[in-house]
């Protein structure tokens, strides 16, 4: 009987200390997923657009797709890459972080190039020439996946520079805890943002009370200028998140000129208005500057772009 209670209390003693194992990958994913927070916002405002133009009926498969791919990315490929990174190759974090900062930029600055010369560029025509929705189905998947892909190493990267773990099995499931976690969060904000028109078209259609067919037929109305609003804030943030890696980067190798006067001028900035104000205003600032180096820099990148396409 003793040895019977002795097993039984070891078995606590364990089962205490797995819990208290889970209430710390718990805490430091919560950490860890904070400082990421400017690469989710990126994230959830992209995507929405891989959606557009399709039937109703086609965007929740649409946006599983992608996150299934989501999920791939960051619990298959990203998460052991980014382990034996931290732990044998420290010092290629860096500039594999600056590589894919400059790709958000050059994303962001196409995008902003294909605004501005609609018809400067043949992948515009391309795109025009695809009539297929299947085809066309599949292209935004494979791009929105790969665009997907870059984020989920900036946010799985991010994530692990902010983890203090003791051991690499505590890293791993930390970075398993956060990637699965944002991933939910964003594609699940995701379908609430693509499927709000539906939402409107139904209270519209079905609400017992005025207020209710109002707020509906609102919806509808609204959700056209949202999802513009969305695209421009995700191709914004895009810049801001890339630029900011590339200069934080450059920074970190020993080339921080550019990094120091953007924080001056951002104090400088933030420090001109009420006190109540300052750090709202200096964020802004700095976010503004780092997002016009990152249009300068993606705008740079486009040639560079051109040519490597030409070669292949």
């Amino acid at each position: 009987m003793s040895g019977l209670l002795a097993l039984l209390d070891d078995v606590a003693g364990i089962a205490k200390v797995a819990a208290a194992s889970v209430d710390d990958v718990v805490a430091a994913a919560g950490k860890a997923g904070a400082k990421t927070a400017g690469v989710i916002i990126d994230d959830a405002a992209v995507t929405p657009k891989y959606v557009q133009g399709f039937a109703p009926a086609r965007e929740l498969p649409i946006i599983w797709r992608i996150a299934r791919g989501s999920f791939f990315n960051k619990l298959i490929l990203l998460l052991p890459v980014a382990l034996l990174l931290a732990n044998f190759a420290p010092w290629l974090i860096t500039p594999l972080l600056m590589l894919g900062g400059s790709y958000l930029c050059f994303e962001g600055a196409e995008k902003i190039f294909h605004v501005l010369f609609p018809h400067g560029s043949k992948a515009i025509d391309e795109d025009m020439k695809v009539v297929d929705p299947g085809h066309l189905e599949e292209q935004k998947v494979k791009g929105a996946i790969k665009t997907d892909f870059i984020l989920s190493a900036e946010i799985m990267t991010i994530a692990l520079a902010a983890i203090e773990a003791p051991n690499l099995w505590m890293q791993a499931a930390t970075l398993a805890v956060v990637g699965i976690g944002v991933t939910v969060a964003v594609y699940g904000s995701v379908a609430l943002i693509v499927k709000m028109d539906d939402v409107g078209l139904f209270l519209a259609n079905n609400a017992p009370t005025p207020v209710g067919r109002g707020l509906g037929r609102g919806l509808v109305k609204a959700m056209p200028a949202v999802m513009k609003t969305l695209s421009i804030i995700g191709t914004a943030a895009m810049l801001w998140v890339g630029g900011s890696i590339v200069i934080h980067g450059l920074e970190v190798l020993g080339f921080g000129w550019l990094g120091h006067h953007i924080h001056d001028w951002a104090h400088a900035v933030g420090h001109s208005v009420s006190a109540q104000w300052v750090a709202a205003v200096e964020w802004i600032a700095k976010a503004t500057m780092d997002g016009v180096f990152g249009l300068a820099w993606g705008f740079d990148l486009i040639p560079v772009a051109g040519k490597l396409t030409k070669k292949h």
